[in-house]
Protein backbone atom coordinates (compact mmCIF):
# COMPACT_ATOMS: atom_id res chain seq x y z
CA UNK A 1 0.00 0.00 0.00
CA UNK A 2 3.21 2.50 0.71
CA UNK A 3 3.63 2.33 -3.10
CA UNK A 4 0.61 3.91 -4.35
CA UNK A 5 0.72 7.03 -5.57
CA UNK A 6 -0.56 10.52 -4.05
CA UNK A 7 -2.75 12.87 -5.66
CA UNK A 8 -3.97 16.31 -4.90
CA UNK A 9 -6.17 18.91 -6.15
CA UNK A 10 -6.71 22.62 -5.96
CA UNK A 11 -9.72 24.49 -7.72
CA UNK A 12 -10.59 27.90 -8.51
CA UNK A 13 -13.66 29.63 -9.48
CA UNK A 14 -17.02 28.04 -9.52
CA UNK A 15 -19.15 25.48 -8.43
CA UNK A 16 -19.45 23.95 -11.91
CA UNK A 17 -15.12 23.56 -11.71
CA UNK A 18 -15.41 22.05 -7.73
CA UNK A 19 -18.17 19.30 -9.04
CA UNK A 20 -15.97 18.59 -12.31
CA UNK A 21 -12.85 18.37 -9.92
CA UNK A 22 -14.60 15.19 -7.87
CA UNK A 23 -15.05 13.90 -10.90
CA UNK A 24 -11.58 13.67 -12.07
CA UNK A 25 -10.40 12.96 -8.24
CA UNK A 26 -12.82 9.59 -8.49
CA UNK A 27 -11.00 8.83 -11.82
CA UNK A 28 -7.97 8.74 -9.78
CA UNK A 29 -9.10 6.49 -7.11
CA UNK A 30 -10.29 3.78 -10.07
CA UNK A 31 -6.30 3.85 -11.38
CA UNK A 32 -5.09 3.36 -7.35
CA UNK A 33 -3.90 7.11 -6.33
CA UNK A 34 -4.69 7.77 -2.98
CA UNK A 35 -5.92 11.35 -2.22
CA UNK A 36 -5.32 13.80 -0.41
CA UNK A 37 -5.54 17.15 0.76
CA UNK A 38 -3.13 20.20 -1.50
CA UNK A 39 -1.32 21.16 1.68
CA UNK A 40 0.23 17.57 1.99
CA UNK A 41 3.42 16.10 0.26
CA UNK A 42 1.88 14.30 -3.18
CA UNK A 43 2.84 12.95 -6.63
CA UNK A 44 0.45 14.78 -8.20
CA UNK A 45 -0.78 18.43 -8.00
CA UNK A 46 -3.69 19.35 -10.18
CA UNK A 47 -5.27 22.79 -10.54
CA UNK A 48 -8.80 23.15 -12.05
CA UNK A 49 -8.43 26.49 -13.39
CA UNK A 50 -10.61 29.95 -14.18
CA UNK A 51 -10.63 32.63 -16.34
CA UNK A 52 -13.81 34.71 -15.00
CA UNK A 53 -11.30 37.20 -13.87
CA UNK A 54 -7.81 38.43 -13.61
CA UNK A 55 -7.11 37.22 -10.01
CA UNK A 56 -7.92 34.35 -10.78
CA UNK A 57 -5.01 34.31 -13.30
CA UNK A 58 -2.64 35.44 -11.05
CA UNK A 59 -3.39 32.83 -8.74
CA UNK A 60 -2.32 30.20 -10.82
CA UNK A 61 1.66 31.13 -10.54
CA UNK A 62 1.01 30.95 -6.96
CA UNK A 63 -0.96 27.69 -6.46
CA UNK A 64 2.41 26.04 -8.54
CA UNK A 65 4.70 27.28 -6.30
CA UNK A 66 2.73 26.01 -3.12
CA UNK A 67 2.70 22.63 -4.89
CA UNK A 68 6.09 22.28 -5.24
CA UNK A 69 6.79 23.68 -1.76
CA UNK A 70 5.20 20.80 -0.70
CA UNK A 71 7.15 18.39 -3.38
CA UNK A 72 9.53 20.11 -5.89
CA UNK A 73 9.40 16.87 -7.40
CA UNK A 74 5.76 16.80 -8.02
CA UNK A 75 3.96 16.08 -11.73
CA UNK A 76 1.97 19.26 -11.81
CA UNK A 77 -1.02 19.51 -14.09
CA UNK A 78 -3.10 22.32 -15.20
CA UNK A 79 -7.10 21.89 -16.16
CA UNK A 80 -10.03 24.15 -16.78
CA UNK A 81 -11.19 27.39 -18.43
CA UNK A 82 -7.88 29.06 -17.98
CA UNK A 83 -6.03 25.86 -19.44
CA UNK A 84 -8.48 26.21 -22.81
CA UNK A 85 -8.00 29.94 -22.86
CA UNK A 86 -4.31 30.47 -22.88
CA UNK A 87 -2.62 26.88 -22.81
CA UNK A 88 0.79 28.19 -23.65
CA UNK A 89 1.24 30.75 -20.70
CA UNK A 90 0.05 27.98 -18.33
CA UNK A 91 2.75 25.29 -19.80
CA UNK A 92 5.34 28.06 -19.82
CA UNK A 93 4.78 28.55 -16.08
CA UNK A 94 7.87 26.79 -14.06
CA UNK A 95 7.03 23.93 -12.79
CA UNK A 96 3.93 22.69 -14.48
CA UNK A 97 4.12 19.45 -16.82
CA UNK A 98 1.06 19.16 -18.30
CA UNK A 99 -1.83 21.42 -19.54
CA UNK A 100 -5.30 19.64 -20.63
CA UNK A 101 -8.14 21.87 -22.83
CA UNK A 102 -11.43 21.41 -22.58
CA UNK A 103 -12.15 18.37 -24.08
CA UNK A 104 -9.24 16.44 -22.62
CA UNK A 105 -9.48 16.99 -18.90
CA UNK A 106 -11.77 14.14 -17.50
CA UNK A 107 -8.97 11.50 -19.46
CA UNK A 108 -6.26 13.00 -17.15
CA UNK A 109 -5.35 9.94 -15.79
CA UNK A 110 -4.74 8.34 -19.89
CA UNK A 111 -1.63 10.93 -19.97
CA UNK A 112 0.27 10.47 -16.08
CA UNK A 113 1.99 7.02 -16.94
CA UNK A 114 5.22 8.93 -17.09
CA UNK A 115 5.07 11.23 -13.91
CA UNK A 116 9.15 12.38 -14.51
CA UNK A 117 9.06 16.47 -15.06
CA UNK A 118 8.93 18.25 -17.85
CA UNK A 119 11.28 21.02 -19.05
CA UNK A 120 8.26 22.84 -20.71
CA UNK A 121 4.58 21.68 -20.17
CA UNK A 122 2.98 19.46 -22.61
CA UNK A 123 -0.22 20.58 -23.80
CA UNK A 124 -2.93 18.81 -25.30
CA UNK A 125 -5.42 21.42 -26.30
CA UNK A 126 -8.25 21.51 -29.16
CA UNK A 127 -10.45 23.74 -31.00
CA UNK A 128 -13.04 24.95 -28.58
CA UNK A 129 -15.69 23.82 -31.37
CA UNK A 130 -14.84 20.33 -31.01
CA UNK A 131 -15.85 20.75 -26.66
CA UNK A 132 -19.21 19.56 -28.43
CA UNK A 133 -19.83 16.06 -26.01
CA UNK A 134 -21.13 16.11 -22.51
CA UNK A 135 -20.03 14.36 -19.21
CA UNK A 136 -21.92 14.62 -16.34
CA UNK A 137 -20.12 15.23 -12.98
CA UNK A 138 -21.30 15.68 -9.48
CA UNK A 139 -19.13 17.29 -6.31
CA UNK A 140 -18.98 15.87 -2.39
CA UNK A 141 -17.36 18.81 -0.60
CA UNK A 142 -18.49 17.65 2.79
CA UNK A 143 -21.02 15.74 4.34
CA UNK A 144 -23.36 17.93 3.64
CA UNK A 145 -24.25 19.12 0.17
CA UNK A 146 -23.17 18.25 -3.50
CA UNK A 147 -22.84 20.02 -6.92
CA UNK A 148 -24.90 18.11 -9.30
CA UNK A 149 -23.68 19.26 -13.05
CA UNK A 150 -26.53 19.37 -15.57
CA UNK A 151 -25.72 21.49 -18.13
CA UNK A 152 -22.19 22.90 -19.70
CA UNK A 153 -21.28 25.69 -22.19
CA UNK A 154 -23.24 28.76 -23.43
CA UNK A 155 -24.23 29.76 -26.52
CA UNK A 156 -25.45 33.42 -25.43
CA UNK A 157 -22.16 35.82 -26.62
CA UNK A 158 -22.32 38.40 -23.78
CA UNK A 159 -19.52 40.99 -24.72
CA UNK A 160 -17.42 40.66 -21.42
CA UNK A 161 -17.34 37.20 -20.99
CA UNK A 162 -15.13 34.42 -22.26
CA UNK A 163 -16.85 31.36 -21.24
CA UNK A 164 -18.21 30.19 -24.27
CA UNK A 165 -14.24 30.38 -25.65
CA UNK A 166 -13.76 28.05 -22.33
CA UNK A 167 -16.51 25.50 -22.59
CA UNK A 168 -17.92 25.44 -25.76
CA UNK A 169 -21.73 25.71 -27.05
CA UNK A 170 -24.60 24.28 -24.89
CA UNK A 171 -25.05 20.86 -23.97
CA UNK A 172 -26.98 19.23 -21.99
CA UNK A 173 -26.67 15.49 -19.54
CA UNK A 174 -29.59 13.17 -20.23
CA UNK A 175 -32.03 13.31 -17.99
CA UNK A 176 -31.44 9.59 -16.87
CA UNK A 177 -27.75 10.55 -16.03
CA UNK A 178 -29.14 13.24 -14.10
CA UNK A 179 -31.30 10.86 -12.11
CA UNK A 180 -28.75 8.39 -11.40
CA UNK A 181 -26.03 11.02 -10.23
CA UNK A 182 -28.66 12.20 -7.75
CA UNK A 183 -29.33 8.95 -6.54
CA UNK A 184 -25.45 7.85 -6.18
CA UNK A 185 -25.29 11.60 -3.93
CA UNK A 186 -28.12 10.14 -1.38
CA UNK A 187 -27.10 7.07 -1.44
CA UNK A 188 -23.89 8.55 0.21
CA UNK A 189 -25.85 10.23 2.68
CA UNK A 190 -25.87 13.92 1.15
CA UNK A 191 -29.21 15.81 2.44
CA UNK A 192 -28.78 18.71 -0.20
CA UNK A 193 -28.11 19.01 -3.85
CA UNK A 194 -27.22 22.03 -5.50
CA UNK A 195 -27.64 22.08 -9.45
CA UNK A 196 -25.12 23.54 -11.59
CA UNK A 197 -23.60 24.42 -14.94
CA UNK A 198 -22.52 27.61 -17.05
CA UNK A 199 -26.02 28.41 -18.44
CA UNK A 200 -28.57 25.89 -15.76
CA UNK A 201 -31.67 27.56 -17.38
CA UNK A 202 -30.67 26.28 -20.71
CA UNK A 203 -31.01 22.87 -19.49
CA UNK A 204 -32.15 20.97 -22.85
CA UNK A 205 -30.35 21.94 -25.62
CA UNK A 206 -28.71 18.62 -27.20
CA UNK A 207 -26.56 16.03 -25.27
CA UNK A 208 -24.45 16.27 -28.12
CA UNK A 209 -24.04 19.46 -29.85
CA UNK A 210 -27.57 21.38 -30.12
CA UNK A 211 -29.45 18.04 -31.21
CA UNK A 212 -33.05 18.79 -29.85
CA UNK A 213 -32.91 17.74 -26.28
CA UNK A 214 -36.24 15.47 -25.14
CA UNK A 215 -36.73 17.45 -21.87
CA UNK A 216 -37.17 20.55 -20.40
CA UNK A 217 -35.57 22.72 -17.66
CA UNK A 218 -38.88 22.20 -16.24
CA UNK A 219 -39.11 18.78 -16.63
CA UNK A 220 -35.49 18.56 -14.94
CA UNK A 221 -36.89 20.70 -11.83
CA UNK A 222 -40.39 18.25 -11.72
CA UNK A 223 -37.83 15.18 -11.57
CA UNK A 224 -35.69 15.93 -9.35
CA UNK A 225 -37.63 16.70 -6.91
CA UNK A 226 -39.08 12.90 -6.11
CA UNK A 227 -35.57 12.02 -5.53
CA UNK A 228 -35.82 9.43 -2.41
CA UNK A 229 -33.31 10.50 0.56
CA UNK A 230 -32.99 14.29 -0.72
CA UNK A 231 -34.12 17.00 2.17
CA UNK A 232 -33.30 19.71 -0.31
CA UNK A 233 -32.38 20.90 -3.77
CA UNK A 234 -31.10 24.33 -4.75
CA UNK A 235 -31.07 26.06 -8.09
CA UNK A 236 -27.70 27.38 -8.11
CA UNK A 237 -27.53 30.31 -10.44
CA UNK A 238 -30.10 31.19 -13.43
CA UNK A 239 -30.60 33.82 -15.95
CA UNK A 240 -33.66 36.52 -15.45
CA UNK A 241 -35.32 35.78 -19.02
CA UNK A 242 -34.97 31.88 -18.14
CA UNK A 243 -36.52 31.51 -15.24
CA UNK A 244 -40.03 31.04 -16.19
CA UNK A 245 -43.42 31.26 -13.82
CA UNK A 246 -43.92 27.63 -13.86
CA UNK A 247 -40.43 27.09 -11.98
CA UNK A 248 -41.29 29.49 -9.69
CA UNK A 249 -44.84 27.79 -8.87
CA UNK A 250 -43.15 24.76 -8.37
CA UNK A 251 -40.70 25.80 -6.43
CA UNK A 252 -43.71 27.39 -3.86
CA UNK A 253 -45.10 24.03 -4.16
CA UNK A 254 -42.18 21.68 -4.03
CA UNK A 255 -41.24 18.90 -1.74
CA UNK A 256 -37.34 19.38 -1.64
CA UNK A 257 -36.64 22.77 -4.06
CA UNK A 258 -36.08 25.26 -1.39
CA UNK A 259 -36.91 29.08 -1.61
CA UNK A 260 -33.75 30.44 -2.99
CA UNK A 261 -33.14 32.01 -5.98
CA UNK A 262 -29.45 33.58 -7.49
CA UNK A 263 -30.27 35.38 -10.92
CA UNK A 264 -27.43 37.64 -12.78
CA UNK A 265 -28.74 40.88 -12.79
CA UNK A 266 -24.86 42.23 -14.28
CA UNK A 267 -26.04 45.90 -14.51
CA UNK A 268 -29.59 48.02 -13.47
CA UNK A 269 -28.79 50.33 -16.93
CA UNK A 270 -30.77 49.20 -19.97
CA UNK A 271 -28.06 50.97 -21.59
CA UNK A 272 -25.33 48.89 -19.95
CA UNK A 273 -27.10 45.54 -20.55
CA UNK A 274 -27.68 46.26 -24.30
CA UNK A 275 -23.27 46.54 -24.52
CA UNK A 276 -23.08 43.63 -22.69
CA UNK A 277 -25.75 41.95 -25.45
CA UNK A 278 -27.68 40.18 -22.20
CA UNK A 279 -30.70 38.78 -23.39
CA UNK A 280 -33.31 41.18 -21.00
CA UNK A 281 -33.93 44.50 -20.10
CA UNK A 282 -34.09 45.81 -15.88
CA UNK A 283 -37.90 45.96 -16.51
CA UNK A 284 -38.06 42.34 -17.22
CA UNK A 285 -35.75 41.39 -13.77
CA UNK A 286 -38.08 43.76 -11.52
CA UNK A 287 -41.02 41.26 -12.70
CA UNK A 288 -38.88 38.54 -11.58
CA UNK A 289 -38.22 39.44 -8.12
CA UNK A 290 -41.98 40.52 -8.01
CA UNK A 291 -42.99 37.31 -9.12
CA UNK A 292 -41.08 35.41 -6.48
CA UNK A 293 -42.10 37.75 -3.83
CA UNK A 294 -45.53 37.05 -4.60
CA UNK A 295 -45.81 33.55 -4.40
CA UNK A 296 -42.68 33.04 -2.05
CA UNK A 297 -42.52 36.14 0.42
CA UNK A 298 -39.49 34.90 2.52
CA UNK A 299 -37.52 33.42 -0.75
CA UNK A 300 -33.62 34.53 -0.31
CA UNK A 301 -32.95 36.81 -3.66
CA UNK A 302 -29.17 37.20 -4.80
CA UNK A 303 -27.68 38.87 -7.49
CA UNK A 304 -24.59 39.37 -9.92
CA UNK A 305 -24.00 43.08 -10.75
CA UNK A 306 -20.79 43.82 -12.50
CA UNK A 307 -19.31 47.71 -12.03
CA UNK A 308 -16.65 49.40 -14.31
CA UNK A 309 -17.81 47.94 -17.84
CA UNK A 310 -17.02 50.25 -20.20
CA UNK A 311 -19.07 52.89 -21.16
CA UNK A 312 -20.21 52.73 -17.43
CA UNK A 313 -20.45 57.01 -15.94
CA UNK A 314 -21.56 57.79 -13.11
CA UNK A 315 -24.76 58.71 -14.19
CA UNK A 316 -25.07 54.95 -15.45
CA UNK A 317 -23.50 53.41 -12.36
CA UNK A 318 -26.08 55.45 -10.19
CA UNK A 319 -29.00 53.75 -12.32
CA UNK A 320 -28.06 50.71 -11.29
CA UNK A 321 -27.27 51.49 -7.53
CA UNK A 322 -30.84 53.03 -6.98
CA UNK A 323 -32.06 50.05 -9.20
CA UNK A 324 -30.82 47.50 -6.67
CA UNK A 325 -31.60 49.60 -3.65
CA UNK A 326 -35.22 50.12 -4.30
CA UNK A 327 -35.67 46.26 -5.09
CA UNK A 328 -36.52 43.47 -2.83
CA UNK A 329 -33.40 41.36 -3.18
CA UNK A 330 -31.36 39.76 -0.05
CA UNK A 331 -27.55 39.84 -1.06
CA UNK A 332 -25.32 40.86 -4.04
CA UNK A 333 -22.24 39.44 -5.38
CA UNK A 334 -20.19 42.30 -6.83
CA UNK A 335 -17.64 41.61 -9.73
CA UNK A 336 -15.15 44.99 -10.66
CA UNK A 337 -15.11 44.64 -14.50
CA UNK A 338 -11.90 43.00 -15.61
CA UNK A 339 -10.27 42.95 -19.56
CA UNK A 340 -10.26 39.96 -21.14
CA UNK A 341 -8.81 38.96 -24.44
CA UNK A 342 -10.79 37.71 -27.46
CA UNK A 343 -13.93 39.48 -25.93
CA UNK A 344 -15.70 42.66 -27.82
CA UNK A 345 -15.72 44.55 -24.33
CA UNK A 346 -12.04 44.98 -24.53
CA UNK A 347 -11.94 46.99 -27.68
CA UNK A 348 -14.88 49.69 -26.58
CA UNK A 349 -14.82 53.09 -26.01
CA UNK A 350 -15.27 54.53 -22.16
CA UNK A 351 -12.93 52.76 -20.24
CA UNK A 352 -13.64 53.39 -15.85
CA UNK A 353 -10.38 54.03 -14.37
CA UNK A 354 -9.42 51.37 -11.87
CA UNK A 355 -9.51 53.53 -8.99
CA UNK A 356 -13.42 54.44 -9.51
CA UNK A 357 -14.40 50.34 -10.69
CA UNK A 358 -13.04 49.91 -6.60
CA UNK A 359 -15.14 52.95 -5.29
CA UNK A 360 -18.45 51.27 -7.00
CA UNK A 361 -17.55 47.90 -6.63
CA UNK A 362 -17.02 49.40 -2.33
CA UNK A 363 -20.77 51.23 -2.94
CA UNK A 364 -22.37 47.95 -3.77
CA UNK A 365 -21.05 45.38 -1.47
CA UNK A 366 -21.91 48.38 1.24
CA UNK A 367 -25.10 47.82 -0.59
CA UNK A 368 -25.29 44.51 -0.28
CA UNK A 369 -24.24 44.31 3.41
CA UNK A 370 -27.01 46.53 4.51
CA UNK A 371 -29.35 44.39 2.31
CA UNK A 372 -28.33 41.22 3.75
CA UNK A 373 -29.11 42.66 7.00
CA UNK A 374 -32.57 44.02 6.09
CA UNK A 375 -33.24 40.16 4.87
CA UNK A 376 -32.47 38.73 7.88
CA UNK A 377 -33.88 41.21 10.56
CA UNK A 378 -37.12 39.98 8.06
CA UNK A 379 -36.65 36.30 9.11
CA UNK A 380 -36.48 37.16 12.92
CA UNK A 381 -39.22 35.54 15.44
CA UNK A 382 -40.20 33.26 12.51
CA UNK A 383 -39.89 29.20 12.14
CA UNK A 384 -37.43 27.60 10.23
CA UNK A 385 -35.27 24.72 9.04
CA UNK A 386 -31.12 24.93 9.63
CA UNK A 387 -29.00 22.17 8.01
CA UNK A 388 -26.19 22.11 9.97
CA UNK A 389 -22.71 21.57 8.32
CA UNK A 390 -19.25 19.61 8.81
CA UNK A 391 -16.63 22.06 9.41
CA UNK A 392 -15.55 23.49 13.02
CA UNK A 393 -14.67 27.20 13.09
CA UNK A 394 -13.48 28.63 15.85
CA UNK A 395 -15.40 26.64 18.16
CA UNK A 396 -18.62 26.78 15.66
CA UNK A 397 -20.85 24.51 13.81
CA UNK A 398 -22.44 26.52 11.07
CA UNK A 399 -25.40 25.81 9.10
CA UNK A 400 -28.00 27.49 6.88
CA UNK A 401 -32.09 27.88 6.83
CA UNK A 402 -33.61 27.14 3.58
CA UNK A 403 -33.46 30.26 2.29
CA UNK A 404 -30.51 30.73 3.04
CA UNK A 405 -30.40 32.68 6.74
CA UNK A 406 -26.47 31.79 8.30
CA UNK A 407 -26.93 30.28 11.97
CA UNK A 408 -24.18 29.26 13.88
CA UNK A 409 -24.02 27.20 17.01
CA UNK A 410 -21.51 25.97 19.77
CA UNK A 411 -19.04 23.35 17.88
CA UNK A 412 -21.15 19.88 18.27
CA UNK A 413 -20.06 16.61 16.07
CA UNK A 414 -23.90 15.33 16.68
CA UNK A 415 -25.04 18.23 14.65
CA UNK A 416 -23.34 17.39 11.49
CA UNK A 417 -25.30 17.05 7.94
CA UNK A 418 -28.59 16.80 10.55
CA UNK A 419 -31.77 19.28 9.94
CA UNK A 420 -33.72 20.53 12.66
CA UNK A 421 -36.80 23.13 13.23
CA UNK A 422 -35.66 26.09 14.39
CA UNK A 423 -36.60 29.57 15.64
CA UNK A 424 -34.65 33.21 14.84
CA UNK A 425 -34.37 34.86 17.55
CA UNK A 426 -31.06 37.50 17.10
CA UNK A 427 -28.67 38.62 14.50
CA UNK A 428 -24.99 38.90 16.19
CA UNK A 429 -22.32 41.37 15.88
CA UNK A 430 -20.93 39.08 13.38
CA UNK A 431 -24.05 38.99 11.10
CA UNK A 432 -25.03 35.90 11.46
CA UNK A 433 -28.37 34.78 13.38
CA UNK A 434 -29.21 33.18 16.93
CA UNK A 435 -31.59 31.00 17.26
CA UNK A 436 -33.89 28.05 19.89
CA UNK A 437 -34.22 24.87 18.65
CA UNK A 438 -37.35 23.29 18.44
CA UNK A 439 -36.68 19.79 17.09
CA UNK A 440 -34.82 17.32 15.28
CA UNK A 441 -36.29 16.54 11.73
CA UNK A 442 -35.70 12.78 11.41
Amino acid sequence: MENRKKVAFYTLGCKLNFSETSTIARSFSEEGFDRVDFEDVADIYVINTCSVTENADKQFKQIVRKALKNNDKAFVAAVGCYAQLKPEELAAVDGVDLVLGATEKFKLTDYIHDLSKNDMGEIHSCEIEKADFYVGSYSIGDRTRAFLKVQDGCDYKCTYCTIPLARGISRSDTMENVMKNAAEISAKGIKEIVLTGVNVGDYGKGEFGNKKHEHTFFDLVQSLDTVPGIERLRISSIEPNLLKNETIDFVSKSKCFVPHFHIPLQSGSNTILKKMKRRYLRELYAERVAKIREVLPNACIGVDVIVGFPGETDELFLETYHFLNDLDISYLHVFTYSERDNTEAVLMDGIVPANVRAKRSKMLRGLSVKKRRAFYESQLNTPHTVLFESENKEGYIHGFTENYVKVKAPWNPELVNTLHDIHLTKIDEDGLVRFDFVKELV
